[in-house]
C-alpha cells in the first residue's frame, strides 16, 4: 500500500522505512518534484476504527496552524478505504533537525538558546489562543485517574485552552524548535503543554528549573493543576510498561503540585 501512494503522489524514496507506535503508521523521507524532500506517512486501521481524534489530527492541525507555528507544512491528506482496512496518507515537508531527545523521556539537558526558548513560548500562546472542537482531555478522565495515581482529589479544571497535546523532547527540534507530531492537538488544561515538557524532562531536574523559569503558568492554580493530571497520565503509562523508571521522580514531582 504504501507504493501505492509513493505513486499516487509522484514522489521517489529517499530514506529508510520507519514504523510508529505500535506499527500503527509507516514512513518514509520522499523527494516530490514540486516541494523537495518531504515526509510520507500512512497510517492503517480497520475500517471500523478509522476515524476519530488520533486519524484527524494532523490534517485539523494544518489546517489551523500551518504558516502560523514552527511545523511541518502539510501537503496533501488522502485517505483510501481497501476490503475491511481504512488507510491515511499525507506528505508533509521533510524537517531535518535533530530532535532535543530520541525518546519522549530526556535523559541529558540539551544546550538550547534563549531564541529557542522565545519560539517555543510564541508559538505555544499562539496554540493557546486557538480554537477547535477536538478534545485531547477531559474532566471525566481527570476524576479518575488522578485519584488511582496520586491519591489526591482531582483538580476541576477551570480554564481550558487548546494544546499541541504530546509536548515531549522528541516532538521538539533542537534547532528552531518545530513542533512535530500533532496527532493529539485540542482542549486541554490551560498550561499542559508546559507541564507535559516538564513532566517527560524530570530526570533532568536543570531543565525542568528552566521550563518553570520561562513559563510562569507552572507556578499558578492552572499549572498546578495541570502538573497534576499530566503526572497521573505518565503514572497510568508507567504502570502499563512505559518508562517506568519515571515514577519516582513523577511522585517527587508531584509533592511540589499538591
Amino acid at each position: 500500500m504504501f507504493t501505492q501512494f509513493v505513486q499516487q503522489f509522484g514522489v521517489t524514496t529517499c530514506g529508510t522505512m520507519v514504523w510508529g507506535w505500535h506499527g500503527r503508521t509507516l514512513s518514509s523521507g520522499v523527494h516530490h518534484p514540486q516541494y523537495g524532500d518531504c515526509w510520507l506517512r500512512l497510517l492503517a486501521a480497520p475500517k471500523a476504527k478509522a476515524g476519530g481524534k488520533l486519524w484527524d489530527g494532523p490534517r485539523l492541525a494544518a489546517e489551523r496552524f500551518d504558516g502560523r507555528v514552527h511545523k511541518a507544512q502539510m501537503y496533501a491528506s488522502v485517505p483510501h478505504v481497501l476490503d475491511d482496512f481504512a488507510y491515511l496518507a499525507e506528505l508533509s515537508r521533510a524537517i531535518t533537525e535533530p530532535v532535543c531527545s530520541e525518546e519522549p523521556v530526556l535523559r541529558e539537558e540539551p544546550a538550547l538558546p534563549d531564541r529557542w526558548w522565545a519560539s517555543l513560548q510564541t508559538d505555544l500562546d499562539t496554540v493557546a489562543h486557538g480554537t477547535s472542537d477536538r478534545v485531547a482531555v477531559r474532566q471525566e478522565w481527570i476524576n479518575r485517574v488522578v485519584p488511582q495515581f496520586l491519591n489526591v482529589e482531582p483538580p476541576q479544571i477551570r480554564h481550558w485552552a487548546v494544546a499541541h497535546g504530546d509536548l515531549h523532547p522528541a516532538n521538539l527540534t533542537a534547532g528552531t524548535p518545530y513542533l512535530l507530531d500533532w496527532e493529539g492537538f485540542g482542549l486541554a488544561p490551560v498550561g499542559y503543554d508546559q507541564a507535559l515538557l516538564t513532566a517527560y524532562s524530570c530526570l533532568v531536574p536543570g531543565f525542568v528549573k528552566k521550563v518553570r523559569d520561562i513559563f510562569p503558568v507552572l507556578q499558578n492554580e492552572d499549572g498546578r493543576a495541570a502538573l497534576l493530571v499530566v503526572i497521573a497520565d505518565l503514572l497510568q503509562s508507567a504502570s502499563r510498561g512505559d518508562h517506568p523508571e519515571l515514577a519516582p521522580a513523577l511522585h517527587e514531582l508531584a509533592r511540589t503540585a499538591i
